[in-house]
């Protein structure tokens, strides 16, 4: 195997761990920004508009000539697109974590692999065959997740101090220490995961009519800019809510709309071109590491032996989910190889002879040296 084919297998690993360093970084900001008093709602319609004006340039300029035509139909499911993520998932995110805590939020969060998996799966964009050892490790995953994060919702247990944060006074679990207000931030957490699975499969079934992924992240971010601006205007009214300052309000607004939604919708469709929605969202304990270890650190955030002890159940079941994906990847690769093997080399026909530069050359070389 010779270096371009390593870096071709290593390369929608090392894509997906940058992004889910950014989405650490994204997680800490925006919960700063939010205890500053910053409406969720305009946070969602800067992080759109930002995105947008950032990516928008590449995408006229690098996608100018091989754009597929905008039909009636992937104008639909753009608007979906938009209605999903930009608009609901991020505002349901940013609420829910406003309610729990960062750390809590990037740790449950992990439950979307198993959601997209179970969607799929309804969706009939996942195949699953019980006597295959790879299905069985990926259905045993799903429901070890899920019992992670039930595991997470119902037991919180006592507070577990480490090396950086013995001995600190810790921030309350939520501003109110209201339980009803921490059910119901995890609920709308989870909704919000509900509604991110979908974009990505919703995303994959686009790319197939629209594969121009910087131009279709684009046009995403401008619906989600317009529909958030439209529900931000209805339920956060007035001109106070939209100034910001040069604080972590602006920070969180540039850094998210760059980092976590221009740049990751971007990679996110070219790693799911090749491996799918699910491998997109199986990096998430990742975050969640460094969204525990940051949290604590900056925000001064508590960690409870419910969250730790749901979190590692949460990944065990993860990683048997992303090993069945893996299998899947390999025996797909194998037949498409063994497939390819097998092809006859096609004959050249007329055209392609009257369009090749090294037969213009031949011909003309041997009609010179003929008597």
């Amino acid at each position: 195997m010779d270096l371009a084919q390593v870096w071709r297998s290593v390369r929608p690993y090392l894509a997906m761990i940058f992004l889910q360093f950014g989405y650490a970084g994204m997680f800490i900001v925006s919960v700063a920004s939010l205890k500053r008093g910053m409406s969720h709602y305009v946070l969602v319609v800067y992080r759109n508009a930002v995105a947008a004006a950032i990516i928008g340039p590449f995408a006229l300029w690098f996608e100018r000539k091989g754009r597929p035509k905008l039909t009636v139909r992937i104008f639909l499911k753009i608007m979906a697109l938009a209605l999903l993520e930009p608009v609901l998932d991020q505002n349901f995110y940013y609420l829910g974590t406003k309610y729990t805590s960062a750390s809590f939020s990037s740790a449950l969060y992990n439950v979307l692999p198993a959601m997209t998996f179970i969607n799929a799966i309804i969706l009939r964009m996942e195949k699953i065959d019980i006597k295959k050892r790879q299905s069985q490790a990926k259905i045993v995953g799903t429901l070890v997740t899920v019992l992670g994060a039930l595991v997470m919702i119902l037991y919180k247990g006592p507070i577990v101090e480490f090396i950086w944060n013995k001995g600190r006074n810790h921030h309350t679990e939520s501003a109110s220490q209201d339980e009803t207000h921490w059910l119901i931030g995890t609920f709308m957490l989870l909704f919000s995961c509900f509604c991110w699975s979908l974009f990505f499969i919703l995303q994959s079934n686009t790319l197939k009519s629209y594969p121009a992924e910087l131009s279709l992240s684009t046009l995403i971010c401008i619906m989600g800019t317009l529909l958030a601006s439209s529900v931000a205007a209805i339920l956060d009214p007035g001109v106070k809510p939209w100034i910001i300052g040069f604080d972590t309000r602006l920070v969180a607004a540039v850094y998210s709309g760059i980092m976590c939604t221009g740049i990751a919708y971007y990679l996110q469709a070219v790693v799911m071109k090749e491996r799918g929605p699910v491998f997109v969202t199986a990096f998430n304990p990742l975050c969640m590491i460094i969204v525990s270890v940051m949290g604590s650190i900056i925000l001064a955030e508590e960690i409870t032996l419910g969250r730790l002890i749901g979190a590692i159940v949460i990944v065990i079941g993860l990683y048997s989910l992303i090993w069945g994906k893996c299998k899947d990847y390999a025996n797909q690769t194998s037949k498409i190889d063994e497939k390819q093997a097998l092809e006859l080399p096609k004959t050249i026909n007329d055209d392609m002879i009257s369009n090749s530069i090294d037969y213009v050359t031949i011909e003309n070389i041997s009609s010179g040296k003929k008597p």
